[in-house]
């Protein structure tokens, strides 16, 4: 064992502060160097991708990455085959990008389909055709949410409405292509008013490519409530954000770009909902995909709905972990929950 772990960063990015990193990136540095392991920072470029695995391969245990994937100009494709060579070859790589894809992607909401987490009627569209076929169907159980695959910020999440007044059709029915629809983003609220048919020749974009995929699931209105956040470091819950969309109308996204207000909280301020998801955490990695260890860092963000009886239920709505920020809790010492989960996952697999 080397008891070294390098943390991999992009070299810009909307989420760099004054000294070109991350802000929660030198505190977890910081908070290994604190348990005795030797920490350095270094930076990937597509052209380096040789040198960065030679030089981790030779120095680290373990390698933690630190990028958000809009801040690589080609994409993640050479990041996350650096990654998987490293983890081929015996670093601990956190978080590996299969489990990244698995746990990121919308697509593992259709895969809790059938558990208490997500509803029933929540589907994934991996083709055109497919997507063309079922939701001209699916829309006409209600209003419905589009989701792309691995969009971020609310870009390509989409809520879909019907508002012809012309069209008389009952739920289970296959509506018209020229029925006319609202659609909302969640980036910025926007409202675009179209055909059911130019509504989904445009999600072909969001289908087609590697990785393309929609993921389509029934609109909750309790939304405007507020999204609950629970933020975790492999299997513990550290706090609970409270994400409450713009008192504006058609506002339905959590962002703070789209002015979203955040309240945070303890995890025992929400003890229902961190009990039922921590509890799941067995269900979620077995349905994605037997994953041995969870995320290093990351979150599940929850909508509140009704059962059959009025009861109020949380519905997951996604997960994220490609790159999730901690910095305004660093007095949470979140940083050194980080840097102990590292070192444990290195000394077990030693």
């Amino acid at each position: 064992m080397k008891k070294y772990v390098v943390v991999l960063e992009a070299e810009s990015g909307a989420d760099k502060y004054i000294d070109g990193h991350r802000r929660d990136t030198m505190p977890i540095v910081e908070a290994i160097l604190d348990e005795g392991f030797g920490a350095e920072v270094i930076y990937f470029r597509d052209e380096w991708h040789d040198e960065v695995f030679k030089y981790i391969l030779e120095k680290a245990d373990a390698v933690v990455v630190r990028i958000n994937p809009g801040n690589l100009p080609n994409g993640e494709a050479k990041l996350f085959e650096t990654l998987r060579r490293l983890s081929d070859s015996g670093v601990q790589v956190m978080t590996h990008p299969n489990t990244m894809m698995r746990f990121g992607a919308k697509d593992a909401l259709s895969k809790l389909a059938d558990t208490n987490l997500v509803p029933d009627d929540t589907y994934a569209y991996y083709n055109y055709e497919e997507f063309k076929t079922n939701f001209p169907k699916s829309i006409s159980h209600g209003v419905r949410v589009l989701k792309q695959n691995r969009g971020s910020t609310g870009t390509g999440i989409w809520r879909v409405e019907i508002v012809d007044n012309k069209v008389d059709y009952e739920a289970g029915d296959t509506l018209p292509l020229d029925t006319a629809i609202k659609c909302t983003e969640a980036v910025d609220n926007h409202v675009e008013y179209t055909s059911l048919g130019k509504f989904i020749k445009f999600c072909k974009q969001y289908i087609e490519g590697d990785n393309g995929m929609l993921v389509d699931m029934k609109f909750l209105p309790r939304i405007t409530e507020g999204e609950i956040r629970v933020l975790m470091v492999a299997n513990e819950p550290i706090f609970v954000v409270h994400k409450k969309p713009a008192n504006e109308r058609d506002a339905f996204s959590a962002t703070i770009a789209s002015g979203a207000s955040y309240n945070y909280h303890e995890p025992k301020e929400y003890k229902e909902l961190v009990d039922m998801f921590t509890n799941s955490l067995p269900i979620i990695s077995d349905r994605l995909g037997q994953i041995k260890n969870p995320p290093l860092i990351w979150t599940g963000d929850f909508m509140l709905d009704n059962d059959e009886n009025g009861n109020d239920i949380y519905v997951l709505g996604e997960m994220n972990c490609s790159c999730v920020g901690f910095y305004s809790h660093l007095d949470m010492g979140i940083q050194q929950k980080v840097a102990k989960e590292i070192i444990r996952r290195i000394e077990n697999r030693s």
